[in-house]
C-alpha cells in the first residue's frame, strides 16, 4: 500500500513533525487544521474568518491528495466556545452539504495558540476509489 504526505508549508508541520494530510491507499486523512494563512502566519480574530481559512487550507490539502469536499466521510470540529459553532454553520453547510459526512463537535479547554478559535479535521475517500498517491 502506498503512503504519501501532503504539506501546506506551515511552520507547525516542521516544528512538530507531522503532515497536513496523509494519503494512505484510498484514504485521505487531513490533520486538524486551523485558520492560519500559512504564507503570512496570520489568523483572523473572529471564528468565522478562521473557519473560512481553515476550510480553504483543508480544500487545498484535499485537492493535492486527489480528493475534494464531496469525498469527505468524517469531519471533526474542535472549538473553545460552543457559542461559536452556529456562527460557522453557513460555511460548513456550503463545504459539506454535498458529502453529508459523519460529524462530531468537541469543546476543548484551549489550543496551543490562544488566538485559535476553531480547528477542523477530515477524512476523505475519493469516490473514484483512488487518491493521488504519487
Amino acid at each position: 500500500m502506498t503512503r504519501r504526505w501532503v504539506s501546506s508549508g506551515s511552520r507547525f508541520e516542521q516544528e512538530i513533525g507531522y503532515a497536513r494530510a496523509v494519503v494512505d491507499g484510498d484514504w485521505v486523512h487531513v490533520s486538524g487544521t486551523t485558520g492560519f494563512q500559512y504564507d503570512t502566519m496570520r489568523i483572523a480574530p473572529h471564528v468565522v474568518g478562521q473557519c473560512a481559512q481553515a476550510l480553504t487550507n483543508i480544500g487545498a490539502a484535499l485537492a493535492e491528495a486527489g480528493a475534494s469536499f464531496e469525498d469527505v466521510v468524517r469531519v471533526r470540529y474542535y472549538l473553545r466556545d460552543p457559542a461559536d459553532f452556529p456562527l460557522c454553520f453557513p460555511l460548513l453547510r456550503a463545504a459539506f452539504a454535498g458529502a453529508k459526512p459523519a460529524a462530531t463537535m468537541v469543546v476543548v479547554a484551549g489550543f496551543i495558540d490562544p488566538a485559535i478559535r476553531i480547528e477542523i479535521e477530515v477524512t476523505a475517500r475519493p469516490r473514484s476509489g483512488k487518491a493521488n498517491t504519487t
